[in-house]
C-alpha cells in the first residue's frame, strides 16, 4: 500500500483516529481532517507516521469552502486521492419533542451534509486523476438500519448516509470507484463511554451495553481497503458480538 494516499475525517479521536493510524502502518500517506487541530497534531504524534507520510488540515466538514480547501490541499501535495474514510459525526440525544431546528440542522450540517461535501470533492478528484479511481468508505452507523430512543435527527441522517453510498457507488461504475459503507456497533471511543454505565432502551429502562475494541473496526476497514477496485464491499456491519442490535426495540 505504499504511497496510496487516504483522506480520513474526524481524524482527531475515536474510530477515525484508530483507522488513520492503522492506515499509516501500512505504509498510506494519511491527510488527518478534524476541526481542532490540537486532536489531530495527537493523532499524528502517533509511531505509525514516524516516516513522516500524513499532513494535518483542521477542517469544518460541514462547510463546503473548508471542504475545498481540504481535498485542494490533498490534490496540491500529493497529486492524487486513493481513498476517502467519510467517518466526522455528532452524536446527541434528546426526545424528539425536544429538538430544536439548531439542533436539527446541526446534525445534519456535520453526519449528512458533511459527509456528502467530501464524497463529492473525492469523486471530482478520483475520476479525473490518472490512473482514475479509488475508493469512498462512509462510516454508516448501526443507526443506519435501527434507531435508539431520543436519537431521531442522528438516525435519520445515519439512514440518508445508506442512500448517498448507493448513489456514489452506482455513478462511480464507471469510473473505477469503489464506494462502501461500514456500520459500526460499540466500538469503545468516547462516543460510547456512557454505555457500560447503561443507557435508555427502546423499553423505557436503563441498561448496561458490551463494547469492543476499536481496534476491530480498524481490521475490518483494513480488510476492505485491500481489496483490488474490482472488488467492493457494499456493506459491513461490525459490532460487539452481545449488544442490543438483532432484535432492538
Amino acid at each position: 500500500m505504499t504511497g496510496k494516499v487516504a483522506v480520513v475525517t474526524g481524524a482527531g479521536s475515536g474510530i477515525g483516529r484508530r483507522a488513520a493510524i492503522a492506515l499509516g502502518e501500512q505504509g498510506w500517506n494519511v491527510v488527518l481532517a478534524a476541526r481542532r487541530v490540537e486532536t489531530l497534531e495527537e493523532t499524528a504524534a502517533d509511531g505509525a507516521f514516524k516516516a513522516g507520510n500524513c499532513m494535518v488540515h483542521p477542517a469544518d466538514v460541514s462547510k463546503p469552502e473548508e471542504v475545498d480547501r481540504l481535498f485542494e490541499a490533498v490534490s496540491a501535495r500529493y497529486g492524487r486521492l486513493d481513498l476517502l474514510f467519510n467517518n466526522a459525526g455528532i452524536f446527541y440525544t434528546k426526545p424528539v419533542e425536544e429538538i430544536e431546528p439548531a439542533d436539527w440542522e446541526r446534525s445534519m450540517a456535520v453526519n449528512l451534509n458533511g459527509a456528502f461535501y467530501c464524497a463529492q470533492a473525492a469523486f471530482r478528484q478520483m475520476k479525473s486523476q490518472q490512473p482514475r479511481g479509488g475508493r469512498i468508505i462512509n462510516n454508516g452507523s448501526v443507526s443506519a438500519h435501527v434507531p435508539r430512543p431520543h436519537a431521531t435527527p442522528y438516525t435519520v441522517a445515519k439512514h440518508a448516509i445508506t442512500g448517498l453510498t448507493k448513489s456514489l457507488s452506482l455513478e462511480g461504475r464507471a469510473y473505477d470507484i469503489a464506494c462502501g459503507q461500514i456500520d459500526i456497533g460499540n466500538a469503545a471511543s468516547p462516543m460510547t463511554e456512557a454505555m457500560p454505565k447503561g443507557v435508555l432502551q427502546a423499553d423505557g429502562t436503563l441498561k448496561r451495553e458490551p463494547t469492543m475494541d476499536i481496534a476491530n473496526v480498524a481490521q475490518a476497514i483494513l480488510f476492505m481497503t485491500a481489496l483490488p477496485l474490482e472488488a467492493n464491499v457494499q456493506f459491513m456491519t461490525v459490532m460487539a458480538t452481545a449488544m442490543p442490535y438483532i432484535g432492538r426495540g
